[in-house]
């Protein structure tokens, strides 16, 4: 079967299509970018060096919708993070995305720590989250009865949401392609040329034409920059974050998302509920030179579990069924990396950390107003397609309740067969066992894969370059 996110044969051979924009990297960033630049105008074209999209930074992270409310005031992560919180709330039920509305609670279990929470709630009012209000320990352990007595005072944070960290940015990306954006994956950008009018961009599938590129990287973002352009203003040094995440019966145990009260380096560890009925506790903060090492090790996830059990005493009768990490595009610089060469067209969106999904809609749109700057202008389409994504969260009517489902094939996390067989096609097919799991949350069960692995092997025969018997599961 062919594959609609190759290259054509005519652009392999050099075709003089020229696009718009081409954004590098198809991680949520790049597809939140791709999706508003289509929808303002632009031919856009994506472009992504993995087999599958949301292959780097944002494979692994917590799934939080954040208000921006621990962000520094007047700051551009603060100004995207706010934009991005109201548009997803704007455009998720046309999308089909979930909303789980738990709301967070930020809990000082020191002297030092309750000490500073009048100015972090100081910053949140500033922030314009001024639905903050502080909480006394009785009150804590009232709404969270499952809570360690040793808890002292916190505040809560009612409109910080739970979302499903894979398909936001896979519905973004969908909703571009439906609107007129191409999509090559397995495709790195080697070099590129600027001429004064048109980027020729030399990349492994063959040669790109655009009038202006944002590059959104992530892991890689700089070395982009230094292909293009040159220079980089900022170094990635990857930021690790490793979680545990405990069997659903641990779900019942908390309602809100708890959140430390956070450092200068780290939002802390924190302990939420997932969109898939889990409870996960994490990240860690580790900085490594490796932009590819996403590996676990056993004494940092008995840290973390031991950690989890300290705030929430029940955990210690519940199995830890997934570890994973996550690499964040941490820099020397604590701020957002977002920089334009108006006389290159060329726009850098570099060093978003840990709160990229909340922030990529509104940086998305910080992009395009930059495009703009640049005297550029597109024709916004009179009608907009609104592409719908299949329910992956726990707290919906999944595929398995309905009729024709073609029976389980995952049984851990109830995956049917025309879920699979649906990722498989349609205009951003799944290429790789990860990149069918953040599809469809198979092999993320108790068993990992254990016993359904054969019968996607047989399913998905011919379909992946690497096939499923050759894949690690629990990427």
């Amino acid at each position: 079967m062919s594959d609609p996110s190759a290259p054509s044969p005519a652009a392999a051979r050099g075709h003089s299509e020229t696009f718009d924009v081409t954004v590098i990297g198809a991680g949520v960033v790049g597809c939140a970018m791709a999706r508003r630049l289509t929808l303002e105008g632009a031919r856009v074209l994506i472009v992504e060096r993995a087999a599958d999209i949301l292959d780097g930074a944002s494979k692994g992270n917590s799934g939080i919708l954040h208000t921006g409310f621990d962000a520094p005031p007047g700051s551009l992560e603060q100004r995207c993070i706010a934009a991005g919180y109201a548009e997803y709330l704007e455009i998720h039920q046309r999308l089909n995305l979930p909303l789980l509305e738990s709301g967070a609670l930020v809990l000082a279990w020191t002297d030092e720590e309750e000490a500073k929470l009048p100015a972090l709630m100081e910053q949140a009012r500033a922030n314009g989250v001024d639905d903050v209000t502080l909480l006394t320990r009785q009150t804590i352990l009232t709404h969270e009865p499952g809570l360690s007595p040793r808890v002292r005072a916190g505040f809560a944070v009612p409109r910080e949401f739970i979302i499903d960290p894979w398909s936001a940015p896979t519905a973004y990306l969908l909703q571009a392609l439906a609107n007129g954006a191409e999509v090559r994956r397995g495709t790195e950008v080697l070099a590129g040329d600027f001429d004064g009018t048109t980027w020729q961009l030399d990349t492994t599938t063959g040669p790109i034409r655009s009038r202006a590129v944002v590059n959104c990287a992530g892991l890689y973002g700089d070395i982009v920059d230094r292909r293009l352009v040159g220079d980089s203003g900022f170094t990635i040094r990857p930021r690790k974050g490793q979680f545990v995440v405990f069997d659903k019966a641990a779900a019942k145990l908390a309602k809100a998302i708890i959140l430390p009260v956070p450092t200068a380096k780290t939002k802390g560890v924190v302990i939420c509920r997932t969109s898939y009925g889990n409870l996960l506790v994490g990240p860690t903060a580790e900085d490594q030179e490796s932009r590819t090492d996403a590996s676990t090790d056993g004494e940092t996830l008995r840290m973390l579990r031991a950690k989890g059990i300290e705030m929430l005493p029940g955990l210690a009768g519940i199995p830890v069924t997934a570890t994973y990490a996550g690499l964040r595009p941490a820099s020397e610089h604590k701020e957002y990396q977002l920089s334009a060469r108006p006389e290159r067209r060329y726009i850098t969106v570099g060093g978003i950390r840990s709160t990229g999904l909340s922030s990529a809609l509104g940086l998305a749109r910080e992009v395009h107003a930059l495009l703009m700057s640049f005297g550029t202008s597109y024709t916004a389409p009179e009608e907009v397609a609104w592409p719908r994504v299949g329910v992956l969260t726990e707290y919906g009517e999944r595929a398995w309740a309905q009729p024709g489902n073609g029976g389980i094939v995952c049984h851990c996390e109830l995956v049917t067969r025309r879920e699979i067989e649906a990722a498989l096609d349609g205009p951003l097919p799944a290429r790789s066992l990860a990149g069918l799991k953040r599809r469809t949350r198979v092999t993320m069960g108790r068993c990992q894969g254990f016993y359904c692995l054969g019968e996607m092997a047989a399913i998905t025969e011919g379909r992946f370059e690497v096939p499923v018997a050759n894949s690690d599961a629990a990427e």
